[in-house]
């Protein structure tokens, strides 16, 4: 069993939602975790648990986080992390991915499918084994609790359901 740790200083971890369904608000998390064991380098065998502190929500508007962590979306106080584990990875071809695991946010937890992208395999000038990979996938924030919803002057929806997840990492191979 091989064992793999994000490099978060070399990782992102974000997502993406329309305002007003002209515009696309991009956020990201700041404190992040995640680890990846696979049978030797075989990344169709992984098992993956992830975990993202909500307190580190930031979408470059600190009015805008601080309603992000309130009790209308994330509700932080009560629900300190977000969470996914992984139930399985399938093979697409030598670069892709199909990964299926279960999202947890505010108690609220759903399978979802990210796509995975194998970006290869590489050793740092530190001699350490790293392995990168760009993932991608779409949830709806009602189905996780995130239901706050209002409407322009003129019957506009202010933010889509629709949430695009979004996330490049660099794992490090554990010795």
């Amino acid at each position: 069993m091989t064992t793999w740790k994000i490099d978060a200083s070399h990782s992102d971890v974000q997502f993406k939602v329309k305002h007003l369904m002209i515009t696309t608000v991009t956020g990201q998390f700041a404190k992040f975790d995640a680890t990846m064991q696979t049978q030797d380098n075989d990344f169709s065998t992984a098992n993956i648990t992830f975990e993202a502190d909500v307190e580190s929500i930031s979408t470059q508007n600190e009015q805008r986080d601080q309603h992000l962590k309130a009790a209308d979306f994330f509700e932080a106080d009560k629900y300190p992390k977000l969470t996914f584990v992984s139930k399985g990875v399938k093979k697409v071809d030598d670069d892709n991915y199909k990964l299926v695991g279960d999202l947890t946010i505010r108690d609220n937890t759903r399978q979802v499918e990210l796509n995975v992208e194998f970006g290869g395999e590489v050793v740092d000038p530190w001699g350490q084994t790293k392995a990168g990979f760009e993932l991608s996938g779409k949830i709806n924030r009602k189905e996780f609790g995130l239901t706050f919803h209002a409407t322009t002057e003129t019957g506009g929806i202010l933010l889509s359901d629709e949430v695009k997840l979004l996330a490049s990492v660099q794992m490090i191979k554990q010795q």
